[in-house]
């Protein structure tokens, strides 16, 4: 009995340290991972914000973001209200302050003037993609930009008080006074957004959920310092656009300085070639980055 105590004493104390390596190497492994998990290009990868414009909603970014998404981005797309331009850019600027780390800001039709506004002064933001997007400059409005070149199909008469593929329809604003809706009208929804380039079913679907924006916001003037002369861009010209005519596209594209890509598409080109939309957003991110 005598000789067994200090074998099991030894057995004890091999038993512990044997314990303790093992718990430090876990600790050291689980650190390993951690820090796999954590590292500092994992951090910095920017939130792509995507923006929709009018006659669409965000579910129209829906191609964009799966791809986005399966390529490790965190996306969102919020809802634009579509009621005026300064009004629109302030809410997209106060949403934009709920994000934290940088931020690739992207915009389509209407939206590029929302981004245009709201991206100014926010130090987050590192790049601006334009896709067949407004990008005004400081005083100009989106029916400037239209009316600028020949191309568009919302109307075929350059008189008409309202452009002929768009129903005004009025209502009571909360101050009791009356605004406009602006809806592009079923039979010219294909058309006009979609160059032809989507079966009658999917374009009448689409024309159905569309949402309208108000007069005010189509001839409110842009009242900032626009964002693209201090944030890098990237603009999608979409060559068979029949909303904004290309050479608009073109000309906003240069003005700014943006990195230009032109691909045979309608307007609502982030509906019928989402990858390609993705391959110019990922471009910016990267760049960026």
């Amino acid at each position: 009995m005598s000789h067994r105590r200090p074998v099991r004493r030894i057995r004890i104390a091999v038993a512990t340290a044997v314990g303790l390596a093992l718990a430090a190497g876990l600790a050291t492994t689980a650190s390993a991972i951690q820090d796999h998990h954590t590292t500092p290009a994992d951090k910095a990868k920017p939130t792509v914000v995507l923006v929709h414009g009018a006659w669409a909603d965000a579910a129209g970014w829906t191609g964009v973001a799966k791809r986005l998404q399966a390529d490790g981005y965190t996306v969102t797309a919020p809802a634009t209200p579509l009621r005026g331009l300064g009004s629109d850019a302030a809410y997209l600027a106060d949403y934009l302050k709920t994000i934290n780390g940088p931020v690739i800001l992207v915009g389509h039709s209407y939206g590029g003037a929302v981004i245009t506004n709201a991206a100014t002064g926010n130090p987050n933001v590192k790049a601006l993609v334009y896709v067949a997007a407004f990008a005004p400059d400081k005083g100009e409005s989106i029916a400037d930009l239209v009316g600028k070149y020949p191309g568009s199909h919302l109307s075929d008469d350059p008189n008409a008080p309202v452009p002929t593929a768009l129903n005004a329809v009025p209502f009571t604003q909360a101050d009791g006074s009356t605004g406009v809706d602006l809806y592009i009208k079923p039979d010219k929804y294909r058309d006009v957004f979609l160059s032809n380039r989507v079966s009658n079913s999917k374009a009448a679907a689409l024309a159905a959920t569309q949402r309208p924006v108000t007069a005010q916001a189509v001839g409110e003037p842009s009242a900032t310092t626009p964002a693209w002369k201090t944030i890098p861009s990237w603009y999608l010209v979409a060559r068979d656009d029949r909303t904004i005519p290309p050479a608009a596209e073109h000309f906003m594209a240069s003005r700014a300085h943006a990195h230009t890509t032109e691909i045979d598409g309608p307007h609502a080109v982030h509906l019928t070639d989402p990858k390609a939309v993705t391959r110019l957003i990922e471009n910016a991110a990267t760049t960026t980055h």
